[in-house]
């Protein structure tokens, strides 16, 4: 459900970024021992040791500047004595200015602690006795990996804040995440928290109903469902009942409530029976002194709950029923930031994956059609698009590779067609992919960049992106003044929001990505989330069962490998993952355990902070833009599986906690969900919600399951050039080159019954043309058919079709009227039919040129032709006059855009090539040069960058023996090679033909 402000006044003023502190909760005996512990050690440390140094040595330093005498004085234990305690008290005065800094950091609540040089232990254990003596005080939370009012709703009636010091510093509002032991502290009041609500919060005492109007904001406090519960409630966790209560009841401003983390100035809540507190109203009548306008409301809302009866037990009863869904909801409203969903807009056409996707991707298929595919791709649109494209570029490769190595024909024209669970992949991967998403997301960032860089303006550090019904909205760490054009501010000051209109305007730009570490964790309403996990300074830890985990894990590492919006990203997976490398192999690298990852990550990180240093810049956002874009700042994300303990936690924190500016992110499995220096804390639940409850945020998780990741990697093996069970090897293997998937019968006797011509003008014989405007799609329905004839899902075909999505009973009228269109053989057996799996196919009388194409290539080089001179020559003459042109040359603008997933653009070009060069061999065995030369000029109409056609070329005109013919074959060559120059092999070759090529060249120049 779309979310929008109301406001009536100017713009937006920014808002207060400050962290606040968490809820406070019960102190305990241990606490006040703690503290009292690490007071009588901060004492004895910070004023304990001078005084005994002064007590029992005196001052060490002499009373005068030092002569030569001194210098030859004889060495005695007092002069070492004296020594050690000047070492002493240099180590008193750096532990000190340790604490001085920690105890700063602490009060402020702003900013990172400084560093104070060669101080790594010293300032460890001050931390760490600050920590714990603020613990039991109300500045502790100032330690707390807070996003203090991060990304709230700014209302209309709110009022102006002044920005704080948090704004001005580049990740301020994360500075006290490095506190090791504090963020520990932190996870042990969450972990108290949720076993006390577990156990149930007070239940509600019959009485009269209550109810409390929300507040505006004041300065730097927003009203939130926690604090309500907890001032009238006595416990921030009882938030799940008042949100029970007013759940999608009408508001007055019209608006529902549907989210625990989204309220807003001048709704009313009701309240349970035993809420107590002097802002709280009794029913209209008793209450005289609120206005008339405001007892209306109350009174209006009032009725608008008759019908809910019982709810104010529900959120208490329920709660843990409620887990699932409400679950992170226990932490939701503290008094830490949130990253919130932005307003959404009525959008001119939103990519799949977002509203569209589910109308023709729904988890059920309709009467006739009896499976569903897999919904974690379906739902995956950015993911399925990454997957996809690196999908369709791997068999490109494949199907080059083999092309260049084969030596008298080609093998692996085909590549194999995936079966079971991988076929269902592949078809998932095809419905759910949104490639124009990807492209416009890719294109938005990236032309930021370039017009932040014209205005001499740095990157602003962005946490999160949300797309939201087509439109793009960054979520900022801090305001950053107005967007470049055709950007827009967006709900307030911390969100810049891009039309997708405005989007479809930008034109490729040579900069670098400027956010490659955006990664899609889920949904929420129409909205989908992307997390900048390389802008965290620290570690960002996901909890919950390990096969949830494992799942989330290898989502993140799937579309990171394989987006779009990246530029040489580095994924470095331990633990798990990999038997995902066969994804990207160039940018997923495995590593066996936790202490090869910290070996190679102090490693990295010093040298990123070197450079960094030498270079000028504070992070790599500035470097980005900068003339070195494309050397140091690539990103680099590190995904942990396991959690690590002891020494290596603490010592993988310390590398976190710069890591934001760094351009390294860290995501962590962690079994409890208390792994020190963690900044943003996730949960994934067993019913696949994603969970941030410091976040504000509670996601449909996007997942890929193991057994969905063991079919999409077999696509990819499948797809290697290299792997020598895929049948596209190359042919030296000694393979026969693999039979197309639908042979024709050549012959008289195999007329069929509808023929189509799709190689140059797409024509269709044997059949009216379909009556009014469903003609083109009905033709574009049965091209797809043709182009795969081992089937097509249903929900392929809509997508392909209407590719912002489609209801299912439009989807299945379209299907019955192609059903009619092509009619039934004369058997009676309709010409369009469903397999067994339930894939649409088409009769073996419905034939396109393009099968026939292959069956004549396939019949000339294996079949009869293999024992026939007369009959190769004969089909091979046969299949190349059915050449006509490109596929589907006069397609209408707008249309058949799947063809950008198919790889047939790479497949026809190279069977034309390989049929002239069939032919010209044929020719040339009998020193027909001419007929030869004849072959191939044809071919390269249709594959005019095929290197093997223009050597052959080369070769037959040499046969004819015109040395100025050969010239000015050589001189067309190297004027379409341009810059990129000959090719290697074919310089040699022509060096061998004709030896004075290149001073022939520069006489016709």
């Amino acid at each position: 459900m779309a979310r929008t402000t109301s406001s009536s006044t100017g713009p937006s003023a920014p808002r207060n970024r400050t962290p606040q502190p968490l809820p406070r909760r019960r102190r305990t005996f241990g606490d006040f021992v703690k503290a009292f512990f690490a007071f009588v050690a901060l004492v004895a440390l910070v004023v304990g040791v001078p005084g005994a140094l002064a007590y029992a040595v005196g001052w060490p330093l002499p009373g005068g500047s030092p002569s030569l005498d001194w210098l030859q004085q004889e060495i005695t234990v007092g002069t070492f004595i004296n020594v050690l305690t000047v070492v002493v008290w240099l180590a008193w005065a750096q532990f000190t200015a340790c604490v001085l800094v920690e105890v700063k950091a602490a009060l402020s609540g702003v900013g990172m602690p400084n560093r104070i040089p060669g101080a790594g232990g010293s300032q460890l254990l001050a931390r760490q006795l600050v920590a714990a003596l603020l613990l039991v005080g109300a500045t502790a939370a100032s330690f707390a990996p807070g996003l203090s009012q991060f990304g709230q709703s700014l209302e209309g009636n709110q009022k102006p804040a002044s920005a704080a010091s948090a704004q001005q510093t580049p990740g301020g509002l994360f500075g006290q995440e490095q506190a090791g032991s504090a963020a520990s502290a932190i996870a042990e009041q969450a972990e108290q928290a949720a076993a006390h609500a577990e156990g149930g919060g007070s239940n509600t005492k019959d009485g009269d109903t209550k109810y409390y109007r929300i507040q505006p904001p004041e300065g730097r406090h927003h009203d939130s469902m926690w604090e309500i519960a907890e001032r009238h409630l006595g416990d921030g966790r009882r938030y799940k009942e008042i949100y029970q209560l007013n759940k999608d009841r009408e508001q007055p401003d019209g608006s529902r409530l549907s989210e625990a983390s989204l309220i807003r100035p001048g709704w009313i809540m009701e309240m349970p029976a035993d809420a107590h507190g002097g802002e709280l109203v009794e029913m209209p009548d008793e209450a005289p002194k609120i206005s008339q306008d405001v007892k209306e409301q109350i009174s209006d809302y009032a009725r608008s709950g008759d019908h809910k009866e019982g709810g104010g037990q529900q959120g208490s009863g329920g709660q843990e029923q409620g887990g699932g869904q409400q679950g992170g909801g226990g932490s939701v409203d503290r008094d830490t930031a949130h990253i919130t969903i932005p307003e959404q807009r009525p959008s001119e056409g939103g990519g799949k994956g977002q509203q569209e996707v589910p109308a023709a991707g729904s988890g059920s298929e309709s009467e006739g059609f009896s499976f569903g595919l897999p919904e974690a791709l379906l739902g995956a649109p950015l993911l399925a698009a990454g997957l996809l494209g690196a999908l369709g570029r791997r068999r490109r490769h494949a199907l080059w590779q083999s092309a260049m190595g084969a030596v008298g024909g080609r093998r692996g024209m085909e590549p194999p067609t995936p079966t079971g669970g991988a076929a269902a992949a592949q078809d998932a991967l095809l419905v759910g992919a949104d490639p124009d998403g990807v492209r416009l997301l890719d294109l938005s960032l990236r032309g930021l960049a370039a017009s932040l860089a014209e205005e001499s303006r740095a990157l602003p550090t962005v946490y999160a992106a949300w797309l939201s019904n087509g439109d793009l909205h960054l979520q900022l760490a801090q305001p950053a003044g107005r967007p470049p054009a055709p950007w827009q501010l967006g709900q307030d000051q911390t969100f810049w929001m891009l039309a997708r209109t405005d989007a479809e305007r930008y034109e490729d730009v040579d900069t670098a990505a400027p956010y490659p570490g955006l990664v899609s964790l889920g949904t929420l309403d129409d909205s989908r989330l992307l997390l900048n996990l390389e802008a965290v300074p620290g570690v960002v830890s996901l909890s919950g069962r390990e096969a949830d985990r494992a799942a989330v894990f290898a989502s993140v590492a799937a579309e990171l490998a394989t987006n779009g919006w990246s530029d040489r990203m580095t994924i470095t997976l331990v633990g798990f993952g990999q038997d995902l490398t066969p994804l990207a192999p160039n940018r997923l690298r495995h590593l066996d355990d936790i202490e090869a990852l910290i070996e190679t990550m102090e490693a990295e990180t010093r040298q990123r902070r070197g450079a960094l240093g030498a270079a000028g810049h504070d992070s790599v956002l500035t470097g980005r833009t900068g003339p070195a874009q494309h050397t140091r700042w690539a990103p680099h994300l590190v995904l942990l599986a396991a959690e690590p303990t002891g020494d290596d936690a603490v010592k993988l924190a310390e590398l976190a906690a710069d890591a934001g500016r760094l351009g390294i992110g860290y995501l962590v499995g962690t079994e409890s969900g208390d792994l020190p220096g963690a900044a943003w804390e996730m949960e994934i639940t067993r019913e696949g919600k994603l969970l941030a409850p410091l976040l504000g945020l509670e996601l449909e998780a996007q997942t890929l399951p193991e057994a969905l990741q063991r079919s999409v990697v077999e696509l990819f093996v499948e797809a290697d050039p290299g792997d020598g069970a895929t049948g596209s090897g190359s042919a030296g293997s000694g393979r026969a080159a693999t039979a197309p998937p639908f042979l024709v019968d050549v012959t008289e006797q195999g007329r069929p019954a509808v023929y189509a011509r799709l190689v140059g003008t797409y024509e269709i014989i044997g059949l009216d043309t379909p009556d009014g405007e469903r003609s083109p799609l009905m033709h574009e329905a049965l091209a797809l058919l043709l182009l795969h004839r081992e089937g097509v899902h249903p929900r392929v075909l809509a997508s392909a079709l209407w590719p912002r999505g489609v209801t299912e009973d439009v989807r299945d009228a379209l299907v019955d009227r192609l059903r009619e269109w092509l009619g039934a053989d004369p058997d009676g057996a309709p010409r369009l039919r469903a397999d067994q799996s339930g894939r649409l196919t088409l009769a073996k009388s419905v034939v396109s040129d393009l099968d026939v194409l292959r069956s004549l290539y396939h019949e000339a080089t294996q079949g009869r032709g293999a024992n026939s001179r007369a009959v190769r020559g004969r089909m091979l003459t046969d299949a190349l006059v059915l050449v006509r042109g490109p596929l589907l040359a006069d397609r209408p603008q707008g249309r058949y855009g799947w063809l950008t997933h198919e790889i047939i653009d790479a497949q026809l070009p190279l069977l034309v090539a390989d049929i002239g060069l069939a032919l010209s061999e044929f020719h040339l065995e009998k020193g027909r040069a001419e007929k030869a030369i004849e072959a191939l000029n044809a071919a390269l109409g249709s594959a005019p960058g095929d290197e093997r056609l223009w050597n052959e070329l080369l070769r037959a005109t040499h046969a004819t023996g015109d040395s100025a013919r050969l010239q000015a074959v050589a001189a067309d060559l190297v004027a379409r090679s341009g810059a990129r120059g000959v090719p290697p092999r074919t310089e040699a070759l022509l060096d061998e033909l004709l030896p004075t090529w290149r001073s022939g060249l520069t006489a016709v120049s």
